[in-house]
């Protein structure tokens, strides 16, 4: 029996406000001592009142943008009523019905080829729950509040994906998003963007029981929970069994998934809006004003890349350092092709190399952009090597020096100098005789023997295309 997968993906984002979403506390708990960074609001004391960080509304406009979604003219908040230890108001500030972020779309390139394209059935904004903590080995658990209240947008797809593949694509191109639209740090480790992955599967049009896997934090997870979900209820389906409703989690060790609870509905949660909040109307100037602000966009910047002939993991490699693609985007607006090529591939190589050992940081590479330029400029002259410039990126990203001065110093420069060159020429060909006749007798692969040979005599530092002019020239050709 033929088998449908259907996917759809919940992405919570925590946005870079300095504060909280309803309170003035640190909104960075990531190495923070438990419960330190809390206030009245954050453990639900009688009697306080949240009050709207306006920056976090100013960062869910530029995430809508990101979207190509509709920003609403009027939203408003609800209340999301649920009993857990680490939600001490016993409910959860969000958006139901109204939300600031509506309808949108997003196409994530897949490595196979072409492209997914995923609805977004809407985004909305909410204060993050706490978190619980059960230490191994006790028969109690713990709880620091000083998640709660931090600011997120729930981005909410429609179920248009179906394979593994797609799924983990439109949550790379997620992350993307909110990161060249500085909504968010999206850095995974610290849950700063989790996924929760729902599938269903069916043998007919309709869509099936769904699960719904929750708190992922990588990409490749993400991928996994697919496939695992999707082969689990084939199975359970071809044994005559029903899919349960449910909520799972991942044990990433066993890289399958485990039921954790039943699903709840809407009207489970009980929402209405919440009293102590007024309604949200943002105008149209607001959103424009924000959309100019923007910068060039991953989708944008792929295609301008695709001048530099570049394979597409290099490609997706260079996207993920926005500081570095916005360079490269300069550098093809302000330079040649060849120049621009050169550099990008520096910068997937080598460079990324260099900085992922810690021996440079991308901030120093940015800051070495002309030196970077004048040394294409050099290979280009004929006088380094593409091998010898390679050997003083490190040096030359690190210090002040222009690259001709390193060159000089390690003594890398290359040979084109014909007087010179001449001498070493003739010393070789008198001492490959046989190669030389037969290169005359029209046996060209043995060009390339001699040319290595007067690489060798002069230590590297002949430069090749000149040596072979001079070669042919030599012998007549």
């Amino acid at each position: 029996m033929k088998y449908k997968a259907t996917i759809g993906i919940e992405c919570h984002v925590q946005l870079s406000t300095k504060t909280k979403l309803f309170a003035g506390v640190d909104n960075d708990a990531r190495e923070a001592e438990a419960n330190t960074l809390i206030s009245p609001l954050c453990v639900g004391l009688p009697g306080t009142l949240p009050v709207l960080n306006e920056k976090a509304l100013e960062l869910a406009i530029r995430a809508g943008i990101a979207l190509n979604a509709k920003i609403a003219e009027y939203s408003k908040f609800d209340r999301k009523h649920y009993f857990y230890p680490d939600l001490p108001l016993g409910y959860q500030i969000t958006q139901y019905d109204e939300p600031t972020i509506l309808s949108g779309v997003v196409e994530a390139p897949l490595p196979s080829g072409g492209s997914v394209k995923v609805r977004v059935h809407h985004a909305h904004l909410e204060a993050d729950a706490g978190k619980s903590t059960h230490p191994v080995g006790k028969n109690y658990s713990l709880v620091d509040l000083n998640r709660a209240g931090t600011p997120l947008i729930e981005i909410v797809s429609e179920p248009d994906m179906h394979t593994a593949e797609e799924a983990k694509a439109y949550a790379r191109e997620l992350y993307l998003l909110m990161k060249y639209a500085g909504v968010s740090d999206v850095n995974l480790f610290y849950g700063n963007m989790r996924f929760d992955v729902n599938v269903s599967v069916s043998a007919t049009d309709e869509l099936g029981t769904r699960t719904e896997t929750k708190n992922i934090n990588s990409f490749r997870a993400v991928e996994k929970v697919v496939e695992y979900e999707i082969a689990r209820q084939i199975k359970e389906l071809e044994a005559g069994n029903n899919i349960d409703q449910e909520t799972r989690g991942w044990d990433d060790n066993a890289q399958k998934t485990f039921p954790q609870r039943s699903k709840e509905n809407a009207h489970d949660y009980r929402y209405f809006p919440d009293p102590d909040l007024p309604p949200v109307v943002i105008s149209s100037e607001v959103v424009e004003k924000e959309r100019a602000l923007m910068p060039t966009m991953p989708a944008l910047l792929r295609t301008k890349f695709s001048e530099l002939s570049i394979d597409s993991a290099k490609v997706e490699a260079l996207l993920e350092e926005p500081t570095i693609a916005h360079e490269l985007e300069n550098i093809i607006d302000a330079h040649d092709i060849n120049t621009a090529k050169m550099i990008a591939n520096w910068y997937s190589g080598e460079i990324a190399r260099l900085v992922g050992e810690e021996e440079i940081t991308w901030d120093q590479v940015i800051g070495a952009s002309a030196r970077l330029i004048d040394l294409v400029a050099m290979i280009d002259g004929g006088l380094l090597s593409t091998t010898a410039a390679k050997d003083i990126l490190k040096d030359l990203i690190s210090s002040e020096k222009s690259a001709k001065e390193i060159a000089e110093e390690k003594d890398l420069m290359q040979v084109s100098d014909s007087g010179e060159l001449e001498m070493i020429i003739m010393q070789v060909i008198s001492e490959n005789q046989k190669a030389a006749n037969d290169i005359k007798a029209g046996e060209m692969k043995a060009i390339g023997f001699l040319v290595g040979q007067v690489m060798k005599a002069s230590g590297g530092k002949a430069n090749p295309g000149v040596v072979q002019d001079l070669l042919r020239q030599s012998l007549g050709l």
